[in-house]
């Protein structure tokens, strides 16, 4: 499938960076103790050293190092034992010290891998530039006053790790599947919650566009993408206005931009910075942080089984598609409720139940599975109900129905309503003589080989039987019959 974006003058080739800034669940701030709990009050999260008060020193905490050499350990990324904080000096009224502190030249986690799935069956890779430490800036509310900004600085402080991919990306369905992928290892390891809604995941885009085989062109940094549906428009959006400049012979000046979700278009926010305007140079308040290859080890040993290797699993063990196995293991709580229903069970029948029925409801509630009104036992009784041909297939998806709006079991369902499947011969064979006998012109076209019409046999015979028949017993039986 090509990913290049037809111009007027040609093709042209889009090329994506990421940046993704993930909050590092901790009870407490990077370098404080005040709490990181969402939702509080303005302001009341904010001890003297995020707020900046004179001769306030920060002290690192130790849970922020561990989650990010696990992440990067997931991340199938190198682990550096020596790194050095720094201070990125810029100005915003939401930083209160007039610099942040973060990692520059030795950071934490240096260079890594990941693969990603797109949906055609392209196994694309994109490298990880690094890993960094670094504290969160406060917000600035501009919707508060109509002539004055609020300053609020519960997030100052609090542990991000800024995962920078290398710009290995051609296309806003790589970038996504990239940030997807990312989001469910961090979530798997529990390093970070991935709620883009309350901003413990956001992502900048680096964008450019080239000929195809030219060298890299500027790029643009569209900040703050807090949803993947965003960073997809965003991306396709940035594309297309950088190869119209380019067309009408201008050039691409490298700023900052954000997404204006209500208009689709990116809008230049700020000249963008190279390194040395940040004036980087090494945090005096705070030692270099050196690990041992022990303690390395011993977090890599808390790892639980990652997603590729669950996937791995799922084809092998489950003898399901690469694409199935794919979605299954996208988040750890689907991968265990998938398990859990398959386990003795028909797993394909299984993958397709959780895939197709239950997710679909789910996604119309935007619920996630750990908050499904059907248990992993209670569809693997239902499809136990299927297996051994209690109900059919076509009953099972109005006992489910029921059991999502009702929170019953499928027994008690079945029971109650009388669904139990008919698989009688003598009943069956009564009710498709009834149907044979009521339709002689549709027996006449099939015995003159429309054999097409067997299907509108099969939808009479149900219908008389309430959906109750064997369908595989109606089949062989109304295929008998129409040829004697």
């Amino acid at each position: 499938m090509s990913k290049l974006l037809k111009g007027r003058t040609g093709d042209w080739e889009i090329v994506i960076g990421l940046e993704i800034h993930a909050q590092s669940i901790t009870k407490a701030k990077l370098f404080s103790g005040a709490s990181t709990a969402f939702g509080a009050e303005p302001n009341t999260q904010v001890s003297l050293v995020d707020a900046a008060m004179p001769g306030m020193l920060p002290v690192l905490n130790e849970e922020s190092v561990r989650q990010a050499v696990r992440s990067g350990l997931a991340l199938n990324s190198k682990i550096n034992l020596h790194s050095v904080f720094a201070r990125k000096n810029y100005f915003y009224p939401d930083l209160p010290q007039g610099y942040q502190i973060s990692q520059f030249e030795s950071p934490i986690v240096g260079e890594g891998e990941l693969e990603i799935d797109l949906a055609d069956g392209e196994v694309v890779t994109v490298g990880i530039e690094r890993l960094h430490l670094e504290q969160d800036a406060g917000k600035s509310l501009h919707d508060q006053h109509p002539t004055k900004t609020y300053i609020d600085l519960n997030r100052s402080g609090i542990t991000l790790m800024e995962i920078v991919s290398k710009p290995d990306m051609r296309s806003s369905e790589e970038a996504v599947e990239y940030a997807t992928k990312v989001r469910s290892i961090l979530r798997y390891i529990d390093t970070c919650d991935g709620n883009m809604q309350e901003g413990s995941l956001r992502c900048d885009a680096n964008v450019s566009v080239r000929r195809p085989g030219e060298a890299l062109g500027t790029r643009c940094e569209i900040k703050n993408l807090n949803s993947f549906r965003y960073l997809r428009q965003a991306i396709d959006h940035e594309a297309v206005r950088q190869v119209e400049i380019l067309e009408d012979g201008g050039k691409i000046a490298q700023e900052t931009r954000l997404y204006d979700t209500a208009k689709g278009e990116t809008r230049s926010m700020r000249s963008k910075e190279e390194a040395h305007d940040y004036r980087y140079f090494p945090d005096p308040d705070l030692l270099p942080i050196d690990l041992s290859e022990e303690f390395v080890a011993r977090m890599k040993a808390t790892l639980p089984e990652l997603p590729d290797a669950r996937k791995e699993r799922f084809v092998t063990a489950y003898a399901l598609s690469p694409y199935d196995a794919s979605v299954l293991v996208s988040e750890r709580d689907t991968a265990d409720y998938f398990e859990t229903v398959a386990a003795g069970r028909d797993s394909k029948l299984a993958a397709n139940w959780v895939i197709s029925d239950l997710f679909g409801r789910l996604n119309k509630l935007t619920i996630p599975v750990s908050a499904s009104p059907v248990s992993a036992e209670a569809l693997g009784e239902l499809i136990d109900l299927i297996s051994d041909q209690t109900i059919s297939g076509r009953i099972a998806k109005d006992v489910f129905s029921e059991m999502f709006e009702s929170g019953e079991g499928a027994k008690a369902i079945v029971e109650k309503k009388g669904l139990r499947q008919v698989t009688d011969e003598g009943a069956i064979r009564g009710q498709v003589q009834s149907v044979i006998d009521d339709n002689p012109d549709k027996v006449a076209d099939y015995r003159g080989g429309n054999d097409k019409l067997v299907g509108w046999f099969m939808g009479q015979v149900m219908k008389a039987s309430q959906g109750k028949a064997n369908p595989g017993m109606v089949n062989k039986l109304l295929r008998e019959m129409l040829s004697a």
